[in-house]
């Protein structure tokens, strides 16, 4: 059942909208517009109602906040007002709502309202969800990893949070497909990033491709130690799936990773960071490949094998 935030500081107001809502969706109500910032950060709303005459902050003034927050710029938002004049529902949808509906409110046109608009998020949801994978894995693609990892970042900066990032690479990748054919490698990459995507299941991870046989990961919360036992265990996990190679690095196709942990300070920039691990990953290379090197922002360096 989708969840409406309805934030509004008239109990009259709020029942109403209680009553006509409550026997299609899971209603939660407010009535402060910092009460509402607070529940609306939770997550999983599909839509908001929100009044716009509050004592306090005031509705737009909550919109400006909700559609400035990763979190919460996503659900759409309806706003309820007493206030008809064009300008204040000109300064609404400029502010990013979708609807803007006078009181006293007509609960046909509410509901439909709410209806409908509830229908366009899940579309756009599952539009939005269709343009961030990739198609031959099943994981996320760059585009995600763009967008996401830039919002972990921000994250890891405002909550001092070690961050992690790295490149994980086939090893050899061109002589697989040479040997086995194309199909097979293709083949071979979805097989690859299924296993390792499957290390990475907490809302702070991301695994996705970053092009070709190449992948990227982003996780929090661990430190540098921690980081290069994690992707050690990876590492090891594709080896032992045996799937032959007939490489001089193994008879079983491996993954070479490299990657960096810091905690990110607000300036620098996560581009550079990359980079760094993209060096890691070339330095696992000339060592030999199927081996992990990790660094940290003081420069220490652990080496697998």
């Amino acid at each position: 059942m989708d969840k409406i935030l309805v934030i509004d500081d008239s109990i009259v107001q709020t029942g109403f909208l209680c009553s006509i809502l409550k026997e299609d969706y899971e209603v939660v109500t407010c009535r402060t517009a910092e009460e509402g910032l607070e529940a609306a950060k939770e997550g999983g709303y599909s839509l908001i109602l929100l009044d716009v005459v509050m004592p306090g902050m005031d509705g737009f003034a909550l919109l400006q906040e909700l559609k400035g927050m990763e979190i919460t710029r996503h659900i759409p938002v309806i706003l309820l007002t007493s206030l008809s004049d064009a300008q204040y529902e000109e300064r609404g949808l400029l502010l990013g709502a979708i609807d803007y509906v006078t009181k006293p409110f007509n609960p046909v046109i509410i509901k439909a309202r709410v209806n409908t608009h509830i229908q366009l998020y899940h579309y756009q949801m599952r539009f939005k969800a269709q343009a961030m994978i990739d198609e031959l894995t099943g994981v996320a693609n760059r585009r995600q990893y763009e967008d996401v990892s830039a919002a972990r970042w921000r994250e890891a900066i405002r909550f001092e949070l070690p961050f992690s990032i790295c490149m994980v690479d086939i090893d050899k990748f061109k002589l697989y497909n040479d040997t086995f054919g194309h199909p097979a490698g293709d083949k071979v990459i979805a097989t690859v990033a299924q296993k390792v995507a499957s290390f990475f299941q907490r809302s702070t991870d991301l695994f996705a491709r970053y092009g070709g046989e190449e992948f990227v990961a982003v996780f929090l919360g661990n430190e540098g130690v921690s980081a290069f036992e994690l992707m050690k265990t990876v590492r090891q996990s594709i080896e032992d799936m045996h799937m032959p190679h007939n490489s001089q690095v193994s008879p079983w196709v491996t993954i070479s990773v490299g990657g960096i942990t810091l905690t990110p300070r607000p300036g620098d920039k996560l581009e550079h960071y990359l980079k760094l691990a993209d060096t890691m990953l070339y330095d696992a290379k000339n060592m030999g490949r199927n081996r992990v090197v990790w660094s940290n922002q003081e420069r220490e360096q652990w080496r697998e094998k």
